[in-house]
């Protein structure tokens, strides 16, 4: 632990001490959750989002929630297969509120917490937003946490096999999206592709999704939307409680056990959790094995929190541990076998791998190991007038470091070492008539250092911040939002100095070579938003909405400047690049009755010097191959911009055809098109969009089962990915990917006891059952090297997958 790590440590402790050793006379509510018949409902959730407060009913169907300070708050009451029911309460003594829930097929009024000041219903907020919870997306097989909600309307993944994704949010993605891990904004090498998100995929509660421009309420960044990875959910009230995960997946070998284990006494409350994992290298019906995409996962952190009648206080560490494969994609030639090398008496040595190589889990090279460690303390203080004041401290440190040479396999060549501070105080004032406005300030300072031998992306140090407005009013069938921010950012890049060694120097010697040049870049700018809801009735809302965007150019695309082996290229940056910035209108309709529910929006997004990456190409008119520091020949790419727009939407149709309520057909169509304004035939597209996209899922569920199980479903579902042939074609950057077609099942339910309490919840899914070999267009392994044995170019996605996953409660008194 460094000595920034110990000063924020000792601060977090010092800032925490008043507020645990202060105590205030608490607020309570209580009451009853009924049926429409009046009997008691056992295990209903009631919750308040913005004091990180809930608890179950219990046998009496009873409810309590205390240390509860002076305001207005939004309580939500839901319990599987009933309305969810949400209202404002006034809080300023001991309250007693009943509740009553109808039943009911689809989900109605959730709440989401992402990009308001306040917790808001999905249906009123103005601007488009995606809830899912995690049991929903346990139900399918997945690896890492963006590739669980890839499949959600509108969001896609840039993937390097099965332990990498970075999330895309309609055709947009890297630095473009922020995502969130409980109000901290996480900070890796988001630039990177081959860099994932470094959050565990069993740690997670709930995910929340906002479409669209988010610059005002987070910054620089956030030009796609945000992604809001929630992990602590309200434990209930007096109680101690966890849960155990085990998880196999057969394509893989993937195996994975998470424990977790928290309680919430006396206004105190805790948690802490541990996941392993571990996957030898995947394969399909082309490749075979795919050599060196292995990985394992070691995650672990804590928290420990309390809650007052002033507010609540929490304090959180996390760390990401990840070691994993690089796969190149290198053949023979006259078997189209992959190929390794191999340290053979202290030399290096090429041998075909073999199907035993495959399901091997021990490391081989090229490999990278990722460790992140993060420290939050996340505040609400609760004035008297109404009024609140909320401040998140947060610290990161991020080491990513690459392993290439078999004859020193312990020595990194690219190694990373991030440090980011992060800062948010924000104010809410107290409602007046009916507005709900909020003021704050947020940024982060970072610092990142190469630590290795090898050089991509300069030493820098970034600081930025932003100061907003953000205000929301409700009213009748009406609910207005809109807001002013102004952010700034400094980018400060330092020389590197190789000597003939091509070691770091002080100086430029003779036969040395100035590898980064020094330069300090300034970027602001004001952006804003403004968006309404209208609920026409009690089914239908309409929403619209429009948001300027900003999004400062980072190190890699400014500064890059050597070979980036685990993208198979040598990068240029270019140190001129502007700062995008983009105007987005979005359009939407949520219809939600008994038996159907209908979401469509449709966007449009402009976006001024649009930054992407480029092929370049020699005087030939063949590749670019730098000869200087360049021994792999790996093919030049340099960043470009130029100024584009991106349209398309998102439909989703979910039928519960009467009287066979129990089943579901949903239907979900995505689309989005980028086009470059300047750009002639082969440069017109923009690169990276993914293709079309229809999903159709026949579900059927069913509450009881018989004595010993409940929540029973069977799903069939099929992915329709059809063709992308609007690619940037110029200098062979990017390629046609044909459509394909995947089938998959599922069906899981919860075993019971006596007291119908759930003791074990099992899920066994299916995917892509018919083996079918295919690329997809985000998947970057498609450019690995030609199979000359069979003529096919680069490497293909997963084959057949089924995967078990059993959930078992843990509850102590």
């Amino acid at each position: 632990m460094d000595r920034y790590y110990r000063s924020l440590f000792i601060a977090v402790l010092l800032f925490m001490l008043p507020s645990l050793l202060f105590a205030a006379p608490q607020n309570i509510l209580k009451g009853t959750v009924t049926d429409e018949n009046k009997n008691p409902l056992i295990g209903a959730t009631v919750a308040i989002p913005d004091l990180k407060l809930g608890t179950v009913t219990d046998e009496k169907g009873d409810y309590s929630l205390s240390s509860l300070p002076k305001g207005r708050f939004l309580v939500q009451v839901k319990m599987l297969g009933f309305e969810t029911v949400t209202i404002t309460i006034d809080i300023s003594n001991d309250i007693e509120q009943n509740f009553m829930l109808k039943e009911s097929i689809i989900e109605k009024n959730e709440v989401v917490v992402t990009g308001t000041s306040m917790a808001t219903e999905v249906r009123r907020s103005v601007t488009p937003i995606q809830m899912v919870r995690m049991q929903e997306l346990r139900q399918n097989a997945f690896t890492n946490v963006v590739d669980a909600i890839a499949k959600l309307p509108g969001i896609s993944q840039v993937s390097t096999g099965p332990a990498i994704s970075k999330p895309v949010i309609r055709g947009l993605g890297y630095n473009r999206v922020i995502t969130l891990n409980d109000g901290v904004r996480q900070e890796g090498q988001q630039w990177g592709d081959e860099h994932g998100i470094e959050i565990d995929d069993y740690n997670v509660s709930r995910i929340e999704v906002l479409k669209g421009p988010a610059s005002l309420a987070y910054g620089s960044d956030a030009l796609a939307g945000v992604i809001n990875i929630v992990s602590d959910e309200p434990l209930p009230q007096g109680k101690i409680q966890g849960n155990v995960i085990a998880n196999y997946q057969t394509n893989s070998g993937l195996g994975a056990l998470h424990g977790d284990l928290g309680g919430y006494i006396n206004g105190i409350s805790w948690n802490a959790y541990a996941t392993g994992k571990q996957s030898h290298d995947y394969h399909n019906a082309n490749d075979g094995y795919v050599f060196d995409t292995r990985f394992h996962n070691l995650n672990y952190g804590a928290t420990i929190g309390i809650n007052k009648k002033w507010g609540y206080s929490r304090l959180s560490y996390t760390s990401f541990g990840q070691t994993l494969g690089l796969a190149e994609g290198e053949r023979d030639s006259a078997t189209g076998k992959f190929i390794k090398t191999v340290n053979n008496g202290g030399v290096a040595e090429e041998q075909l791998v073999t199907d035993e190589d495959g399901k091997s889990y021990a490391r081989v090279l090229p490999s990278q190991r990722i460790d992140h460690h993060k420290l939050v303390l996340n505040n609400n203080f609760y004035l008297n007038n109404g009024s609140r004041v909320g401040v998140i401290l947060g610290y990161q440190q991020n080491s990513r470091k690459e392993f290439g040479d078999v004859l020193n396999p312990d020595e990194p060549g690219l190694h990373f070492q991030l440090r980011t501070y992060t800062y948010d105080v924000k104010y809410f004032y107290p409602v007046w008539n009916g507005w709900q406005v909020t003021t704050g300030v947020n940024g982060m300072a970072q610092n990142n250092a190469n630590k290795g031998i090898e050089f991509l992306i300069p030493d820098y140090n970034l600081f930025d911040a932003g100061i907003y407005t953000i205000a929301k009013k409700e009213w009748k069938q009406w609910a207005v939002s809109g807001g002013l921010r102004y952010n700034y950012r400094t980018l400060t890049v330092k020389s590197l100095y190789l000597d003939s060694t091509d070691k770091k120097a002080e100086q430029l010697l003779p036969g040395g070579f100035e590898q980064f040049t020094p330069f300090t870049r300034n970027f602001s700018n004001l952006v804003g938003s403004l968006g309404t809801s209208y609920a026409a009735s009690k089914q239908v809302t309409f929403k619209f909405n429009v948001a300027t965007g900003f999004r400062s150019p980072n190190a890699a695309e400014l500064a890059a400047n050597g070979v980036h082996e685990g993208t198979i290229r040598y990068e240029y940056g270019t140190p001129g690049l502007k700062a995008e910035n983009s105007v987005q209108g979005d359009l939407g309709m949520a219809w939600n009755a008994n038996h159907i529910e209908l979401n469509a929006s449709i966007f449009y997004n402009y976006i001024n010097n649009y930054i992407y990456l480029e092929k370049l190409l020699g005087v030939d008119g063949s590749d670019s191959i730098p000869a200087e520091h360049n021994d792999q020949g790996f093919g030049a790419y340099a960043y470009a911009q130029s100024n584009a727009g991106l349209y398309g939407g998102e439909l989703y149709i979910d039928l519960h055809p009467h009287p066979l309520d129990w089943l579901h057909l949903a239907n979900t169509f995505s689309y989005v098109r980028g086009v470059i304004f300047n750009g002639t035939d082969s440069t017109r597209n923009l690169p990276s969009m993914p293709p079309a996209r229809w999903q159709i899922e026949l579900r059927a569920e069913k509450r009881s089962l018989g004595k010993w199980i409940r929540n029973g479903y069977i799903k069939l579902g099929t992915n329709i990915a059809f063709a992308q042939n609007d690619i940037f074609s110029a200098y062979g950057t990017e390629t046609a990917t044909p459509g394909y077609t995947l089938f998959n099942a599922g069906l899981g339910f919860d075993l019971v006891n006596k007291a119908q309490r759930t003791v074990c919840t099992l899920s066994i899914s299916a995917q892509n059952i018919t083996d079918v070999a295919y690329q997809d267009h985000l998947n970057r392994l498609k450019y690995a090297d030609i199979n000359y044995a069979t003529g096919r170019t680069g490497i293909y996605n997963m084959g057949r997958n089924f995967s078990i996953m059993a959930s078992v409660p843990l509850r102590f008194k």
